[in-house]
């Protein structure tokens, strides 16, 4: 009751051995509870979800679990205003080697 009281949002990504029959099983439980859990496998990057659950990118349309699928097709993730990391200039070339 919390759960759709607060409107909270969950997406789940999962991989790995038997992963179908995992997304399958949450998505069920999902609809029957009325939580609207948004779920993803392989072909989603595992970090493409975090942007998605903060609403800074569209959430991806969920994968089809109905059918057999193979191997995962990912798309690149759109990048915009791109900065440096941290923000920072680096320091110019000099003649040490740090090591």
């Amino acid at each position: 009751a919390d759960i759709k009281e607060h409107k909270i949002k969950i997406l789940i990504r999962r991989a790995g051995p038997n992963y179908v029959e995992g997304l399958r099983k949450v998505k069920v439980a999902s609809d029957k509870l009325g939580l609207g859990i948004k779920v993803y496998g392989p072909e989603t990057h595992i970090t493409a979800v975090i942007p998605m659950a903060l609403g800074l990118t569209p959430e991806l349309p969920e994968p089809d679990l109905s059918v057999a699928c193979g191997p995962p097709v990912r798309q690149l993730i759109p990048v915009t205003g791109k900065k440096a990391a941290g923000g920072k200039i680096p320091p110019p070339p000099s003649k040490h080697t740090i090591v």
